[in-house]
């Protein structure tokens, strides 16, 4: 059974930070990219960061660059994403996703498996 298991999102003040991460079992992990994506309210998903298969490449939404930063731990199928600096536009369900490549890529088309989600909120 596939399944990628997000956690470390919450309520946290505008300056401050969160660590997110996601577990992923029943599924080839470290021979592909994987990403970060997230939904605000009312509005579409959006990319946020993503990473190659061996760590050697990331890549970032404008938005977040400089903030944000993805890695992963191929030896125990996690991906993280630590955000500092967070501000209220950041407020989002944050969904990690497996690519169908080894390389970066910022598609949502190109992601073919999806964790539910965890909630961050981000309060002025």
């Amino acid at each position: 059974q596939v399944q990628l298991l997000e956690s470390g999102g919450g309520l946290v003040q505008a300056g401050g930070s969160l660590r997110l991460s996601c577990a992923a079992s029943g599924l080839t992990f470290s021979s592909y990219a994987m990403g970060w994506f997230r939904r605000a309210p009312g509005k579409e998903r959006k990319f946020v960061a993503c990473i190659n298969w061996n760590g050697g490449n990331e890549v970032y939404a404008d938005s977040v660059k400089g903030r944000f930063r993805i890695s992963r731990d191929n030896v125990n199928n996690t991906v993280y994403l630590q955000m500092n600096g967070l501000k209220p536009e950041d407020t989002a369900l944050y969904y990690c996703a497996r690519s169908n490549s080894d390389y970066v890529i910022a598609l949502v088309s190109e992601y073919e498996y999806w964790g539910q989600g965890t909630q961050v909120t981000v309060s002025s």
